[in-house]
């Protein structure tokens, strides 16, 4: 049976050790920092159960198998297989606009992706593979939702993890023994972690000789004992209203700090132990990082729809469609859009088979980070300009409505020739919340860094480009031509 909705949100109630506000949260499904967005994530499971949604959401599991798994767990074995599961990562985006960054689709997307490059844990260590390969077939079949930690704490960023005062600050093993590896350290960035059952813990950041002992690579329930989750203030609790802020109460995935008070990790839930190049190989040399990155650009893509969408209803609002530089903005946001999308459908155009599995290019891939890195600001920044004052000379609060001299006043100063007053203060609310509010600014502090710092992905993209094709152009013009060629032909001219 299709996971549902409250199928999740029931998982959710497991004795999770969340902390916010100096208080441990209890059940975080009913808790106010985080209960409305544990219902939106709610809504994807109920939406992929709905029978007519199926055949779009999940696939069947082996050729004379009764079981169907979400298309997030799906293995392309063709661009068309890859194309089907992108539908159902774009319908599920449609749901949350783009604004659940670690929605369940992102980290099946990177153990999917891991998965495909078995090949590369068997050279590493055969038991490791198959405990990798086992634990993808569990969470695939329990519909998991997986949230991750691979970034270290930045403390002193100058000094290797072994070096800092506390040599567990950073997640490490502290002791193994025939039953697993004990955990003891902190780790982020657990977006979405609140409202996933399992996390994979990991480093994808490059470490050095002497730092073996934060290589490791592993997956836990949120439950896990001694495992403690940190939380960032909530964006939903500080919400006063759906209607004041519509994406902060319901899409705010929360952020992280797991500390591992020597939690326990069996042996068959650990994919590397302790080695530096495996660490970094897991990602790069398998299609993981494409795999999980290519579902962010599918994300973004449906983000770009919806901020250019605001964009369009911005204009119409205020009455400024026909103004020709308003023209040249939205002229220029469509292509912006467009360019998303466009490099979407290209890496999968271009994609190429592995293992027997396609795989989206990866330099098509690589190019989409380094541009849509420093398009998202540039967005933000045109919407703001277009709305001017609209954004901030607001009601207070939904309440204002209710008091009916204030109610006829807000008609008579939020005035729109496209909406009611009603309706124009509803919709610059969510304008608001998408681009200038406390939640905003997390997102595009976000989508700044989600893959990395920017010359962290120019790098990739500089690693990952064909420049042979590039330079024997310009050896072929060279070589079209010679010095002695030409100081024959002028001395031919001469005589």
């Amino acid at each position: 049976m299709v996971k549902t909705g409250a199928q999740h949100i029931a998982s959710l109630n497991d004795g999770r050790s969340v902390y916010i506000n100096g208080e441990h949260a209890g059940d975080v499904s009913v808790h106010p920092a985080f209960r409305r967005t544990v219902q939106s994530t709610g809504k994807l499971y109920d939406f992929q159960s709905r029978p007519e949604n199926l055949d779009l959401m999940t696939y069947q599991v082996g050729e004379n198998s009764d079981l169907r798994a979400n298309r997030i767990w799906q293995l392309p074995r063709s661009y068309g297989e890859l194309v089907e599961r992108r539908k159902a990562l774009v319908a599920w985006t449609e749901i949350h606009g783009g604004f659940l960054g670690r929605a369940p689709d992102h980290v099946a997307s990177c153990i999917s992706g891991m998965y495909m490059g078995i090949d590369v844990f068997e050279s590493y260590d055969s038991n490791r593979a198959k405990a990798l390969a086992e634990y993808y077939r569990y969470a695939r079949d329990n519909e998991l939702y997986l949230t991750y930690v691979i970034i270290n704490p930045q403390a002193d960023r100058s000094k290797a993890a072994n070096e800092q005062q506390d040599p567990f600050l950073t997640a490490g093993v502290v002791d193994q023994d025939a039953e697993g590896l004990t955990i003891r350290g902190a780790k982020m960035l657990a977006t979405g972690g609140i409202m996933a059952n399992e996390v994979f813990v990991t480093c994808i950041q490059p470490l050095r000789e002497g730092e073996e002992p934060y290589a490791v690579s592993f997956a836990i329930p949120m439950n896990a004992k001694g495992l403690k989750i940190l939380s960032r203030r909530s964006y939903e609790q500080a919400a006063t209203s759906v209607y004041d802020y519509p994406l902060a109460s319901r899409f705010d995935e929360n952020d992280a700090v797991l500390y591992f008070d020597d939690v326990k990790v069996p042996w068959d839930r650990v994919f590397v132990n302790q080695d530096t190049a495996m660490c970094m190989k897991q990602f790069m040399a398998t299609p993981a990082h494409v795999y999980q990155n290519y579902q962010a650009q599918i994300r973004l893509m449906v983000k770009m729809r919806f901020l250019v969408g605001i964009a369009r209803k911005i204009a119409d609002t205020n009455g400024i469609i026909n103004f020709p530089p308003v023209k040249e903005t939205l002229g220029k946001l469509a292509a912006q859009n467009n360019l998303v999308d466009s490099l979407v459908h290209a890496m999968e155009i271009k994609g190429q088979s592995r293992n027997g599995y396609f795989i989206p290019d990866t330099h098509t891939l690589y190019s989409a980070q380094v541009l849509t890195q420093e398009l998202y600001g540039q967005v933000i920044t045109t919407l703001r300009e277009l709305a001017g004052g609209g954004l901030i000379m607001l009601p207070s609060s939904v309440e204002d409505f209710a008091d009916p001299e204030l109610r006829e006043l807000i008609g008579k100063t939020q005035q729109s020739p496209t909406s009611s007053s009603e309706g124009r203060v509803k919709f610059f609310k969510l304008a608001w919340d998408a681009v200038g509010s406390e939640f905003a600014s997390r997102h595009s502090q976000y989508e700044m860094f989600y893959a990395g710092a920017n010359f962290v992905t120019k790098g990739h993209s500089f690693r990952s480009f064909d420049w042979d094709s590039c330079t024997q152009l310009v050896d072929r013009m060279l070589d079209s031509y010679s010095l002695e060629d030409e100081l024959n032909t002028t001395k031919s001219s001469a005589a």
